[in-house]
């Protein structure tokens, strides 16, 4: 019999694949997304993902300095005004999420938006901006499955067009950490197609979700 290396199964043995569920982000789920933030040092330099959701005034979070980002977000989930498809292990704990929200909810992020507005086109109903995975626990296939639960929600919750504007990977070194947006690979793999570029690397995808029946 082998001996445990500290990864759960003998040396030699074939690596247990995760299995991994998705659950809203509400109200019931809060304490295990603040507890993968908290794990992570606050993400993302300490945004705690506040840095798309739009202000009373308008703007965007991802400029505002001086709140507590953390108090700021549970008042958003608390009051059904941030949402996200939580990745929870074996045991209970998120490992990642995919944000999504409606679009007035969630502005499109400067560094996009000039060349976006560019080409006018039909408002879509939501937006994915934004996805985080544990570090230890990136290539295990966690934003393929946040990105597939965000699409579940957004069903459940009446369909609509849905857009992101993820990068592409194919044919570049892309290093895993700096794809906030995911890839456009992965949006392809769940029926997005490409609208237009609006980057070296990013590119504005789109698809319609049809409602649960």
């Amino acid at each position: 019999m082998g001996i445990d290396d500290g990864t759960g199964h003998p040396p030699g043995a074939p690596a247990r694949t995760p299995v991994y569920t998705t659950r809203p982000l509400d109200s019931r789920t809060w304490d295990v997304f603040a507890e993968l933030v908290e794990r992570n040092g606050g993400v993302f330099g300490g945004c705690w993902c506040m840095g798309h959701h739009q202000t009373p005034d308008g703007g965007s979070y991802h400029h505002v300095r001086g709140i507590d980002k953390r108090a700021a977000k549970e008042a958003l989930v608390r009051s059904g005004r941030a949402h996200a498809a939580l990745v929870l292990d074996e045991d209970g704990l998120a490992q990642g999420w995919a944000k999504y929200g409606r679009t007035d909810e969630l502005p499109l992020y400067a560094q996009h938006r000039r060349a976006y507005e560019k080409e006018p086109t039909e408002r879509p109903d939501w937006r994915i901006p934004c996805f985080y995975t544990d570090t230890r626990h990136r290539r295990e296939g966690i934003a393929r499955a946040a990105l597939a639960g965000a699409l579940d929600l957004i069903r459940d919750a009446g369909g609509g067009t849905v857009e992101a504007v993820p990068e592409v990977t194919s044919g570049r070194v892309a290093h895993g950490r700096f794809l906030f947006q995911a890839s456009v690979e992965l949006f392809e793999e769940q029926g997005f197609e490409r609208v237009r570029q609006l980057g070296k690397w990013a590119w504005l995808v789109r698809r319609t979700v049809r409602p649960a029946p």
